[in-house]
């Protein structure tokens, strides 16, 4: 056995699986511990896929961003190692993610709880592409949440570095609900402002507590989109027409948002509208969207530590089998979990003693959470 197998020997001995708690067409998941302190972690074991050199490509990506990547919005890489001819990852363990948080309807959220998962979700983003990494596969599935209440961005396997403006990307990318419309079109040049269109999408489904924009095609999304948006004009999106696959889609007037968002107030209908935009070059970046008055504005977001959760210890297990991979559609049947108590007189979302003082730091700060 020669140096690189007997580290590799070692490595694997530090963590023991404990369960199954997922498999998708790529992956199986386990629960596991570190065998010296008994530390619950997660261990993704990478099947033999499509293969480059013996490894498949999304464990490839996987690795070499979550090792660049170090921010608390961020799943965590502890570890790496070889078994057969498997890939194994070991992730911090994470109780559960936002999808099942919203499917939750004994759940009530505030909107300083929507607003501090937002934060979370753009300070996460914003230290990926600030290191010009797009992630190309968000959606409340791959928003996991720490028993802390954290929100980290993860599931990298489809992500890829942006560096080159001039390289051609796949437009086959992003689950299909959260894609923006010029993937749909075919664009093969795009940047970060695909990964902020789903983050609107997540902003719409975490006031809606449903999908925003469940298509059920491409062409059927499309559509979807318009319908929801508007058709775009030459005026709204120059040059949209040009795109590979574009084809008319139909005639859908305008709809103002308020007449969906009825709740929300007109600071989060303004940074939604931005991020929703259909032109990529006018939406707005994950750094502008943390400076958004929305984020100064009364109610302050909440402190992770008392955002509503999912309170069963086994979240994970309950996670879809087919969903391990990051790339199954969105589901939108409800869990049943137990409701979250309000106190106070205000169930609407303004009272509840718990305002955190927002304004006194930079949000763009990467390193501070609240």
């Amino acid at each position: 056995m020669d140096v690189v197998e007997k580290a590799n020997a070692q490595r694997q001995k530090k963590w023991a699986k404990v369960g199954k708690v997922g498999e998708g067409m790529y992956a199986v998941v386990y629960r596991g511990r570190e065998v010296e302190t008994g530390r619950q972690v997660a261990v993704k074991k990478i099947k033999v896929g499509q293969l480059k050199d013996g490894l498949d490509m999304s464990a490839i990506r996987e690795v070499k961003f979550l090792r660049e990547l170090k921010h608390q919005n961020i799943i965590e890489l502890l570890d790496v190692y070889s078994s057969k001819t498997n890939l194994n990852l070991v992730l911090e363990f994470l109780d559960s993610d936002l999808e099942m948080v919203i499917k939750d309807r004994t759940l009530v959220f505030l909107p300083a709880d929507i607003k501090s998962w937002m934060a979370m979700t753009f300070r996460g983003l914003e230290f990926c592409h600030r290191n010009w990494i797009l992630h190309r596969d968000l959606k409340p599935n791959n928003l996991l949440i720490s028993s802390t209440g954290l929100l980290k961005i993860a599931d990298f396997g489809l992500a890829r570095d942006f560096a080159d403006p001039g390289y051609k990307m796949t437009c086959q990318v992003i689950t299909r609900w959260y894609r923006p419309p010029e993937l749909l079109f075919g664009c093969r040049y795009y940047s970060s402002a695909v990964d902020i269109w789903s983050v609107g999408c997540i902003f719409a489904e975490l006031m809606l507590r449903t999908p925003y924009l469940p298509g059920e095609s491409d062409m059927d999304q499309l559509k979807t989109i318009f319908r929801a948006l508007g058709t775009p004009t030459e005026e709204d999106w120059v040059g949209h027409t040009k795109l590979p696959d574009y084809v008319p889609v139909g005639q859908f007037p305008k709809t103002p948002l308020r007449d969906l968002f009825t709740a929300a107030s007109a600071d989060a209908l303004n940074l939604l509208s931005k991020c929703l935009t259909y032109e990529p070059r006018k939406r707005i970046s994950a750094r502008d969207a943390l400076h958004h008055a929305y984020f100064f504005a009364l109610p302050n977001p909440s402190h992770p530590s008392k955002l509503p959760k999912c309170t069963t210890s086994a979240q994970l297990a309950s996670k879809p089998l087919d969903d391990v991979d990051g790339n199954s559609e969105a589901k939108a049947a409800p869990s049943n979990r137990l409701k979250r108590k309000l106190t106070g007189p205000d169930q609407g979302g303004r009272s509840i003693a718990r305002k955190l003082d927002f304004t006194k730091q930079s949000v763009g700060s990467p390193g501070s959470v609240f």
